[in-house]
């Protein structure tokens, strides 16, 4: 594992009795943290209308951790593109190339990142604009390579800056398109595992060299949760799914109680909820190992991604530390 960059997702998750300015602060630790570690990158994903996760601005919240961090690279993981003009995305991630050279990643993908209301309503977003996607991700890079599409149009900052784009899959979709671009790709199989082994064989073996990415370049996401001892670990993952099947079922206007949630948790409807969390290391340190190493063969990934599940900071920061350390 030694020879495979580890890098983690940080959802900025404000936890029972936090305000959002308080998980960004615990933001700030976490990044911090890893990059003491030896983490290689942390990504941020946008995200809107949910209570429980901060994160709505990545652009705005990378801004603030790489001033209190040094080189660890930061990026967005990401930006939904749809969401927004390409021409601001430039300028925002340009504008934090500038501040930070060399450690900002731009991950780009075309989901809403939101729910229907939200969508519509709130962002003003037309439901089609998800079909104009891979025009969108050229302009944006045309942009950042000083050579706009739109004539006489410049993105100050951005124009030059080259901040490298990943394009953020959990189909066969974002497979494609990144083979054809000729860019790398970024499986979400933390919480979309169903199509990974198809989506990543897709883009290798379709995979067209670029400018950019003379050689296919897969990221893929994975959980874990690693503690001092195995009984610990499940301990805390059976705290983590009942908190993601309560969050789930919140975010569709259910309020359940705790006697609901032991009965829904081990329901059919728990576990397909809970499915989404199916790679999962999980264990000590050698046992978390062994399994990203069995993970990384199956995924054929060049990196992973980690999305620490814990049910508490402290812990996230305990299983950062005993994955970096084995």
């Amino acid at each position: 594992m030694s020879r495979t960059p580890l890098s983690m997702l940080d959802f900025c998750l404000v936890r029972k009795g936090e305000s959002p300015g308080q998980s960004m602060e615990r933001s700030v630790e976490l990044a911090q943290h890893a990059e003491r570690l030896g983490y290689d990158r942390i990504w941020y994903s946008e995200h809107h209308n949910m209570s429980t996760i901060a994160s709505s601005s990545p652009a705005v919240l990378i801004a603030h951790i790489g001033a209190k961090t040094e080189k660890i690279k930061l990026g967005a993981g990401g930006v939904m593109l749809p969401n927004h003009s390409p021409y601001v995305i430039a300028e925002q991630f340009g504008t934090l190339e500038e501040l930070y050279p060399g450690r900002i990643d731009l991950g780009l993908g075309r989901a809403p990142g939101t729910d229907q209301q939200t969508l519509g309503r709130a962002l003003r977003r037309d439901p089609r604009s998800a079909e104009n996607f891979p025009n969108d991700v050229l302009e944006l890079q045309a942009y950042l390579a000083g050579d706009p599409i739109i004539p006489g149009v410049k993105a100050v900052p951005g124009a030059g800056t080259n901040v490298p784009l990943y394009i953020l899959g959990s189909s066969l979709f974002g497979a494609s398109l990144a083979a054809k671009l000729g860019l790398p790709y970024s499986f979400a199989s933390h919480f979309a595992p169903t199509h990974l082994k198809e989506a990543t064989a897709y883009y290798r073996a379709n995979f067209q060299p670029s400018q950019y990415c003379e050689e296919p370049y897969v990221i893929a996401a994975v959980n874990v949760t690693a503690s001092d001892s195995a009984e610990d670990a499940q301990r805390q993952t059976e705290l983590v799914h009942r908190q993601r099947v309560r969050a789930f079922l919140g975010q569709r206007g259910r309020q359940i109680s705790d006697e609901q949630l032991d009965t829904i948790v081990n329901a059919p409807q728990g576990r397909q909820i809970t499915d989404m969390l199916r790679y999962t290391a999980q264990g000590e340190g050698p046992e978390v190992v062994a399994y990203l190493e069995q993970f990384k063969e199956r995924a054929q990934a060049d990196e992973l991604m980690i999305s620490f599940q814990a049910p508490t900071h402290e812990e996230v920061l305990r299983s950062m530390e005993i994955l970096a350390n084995a």
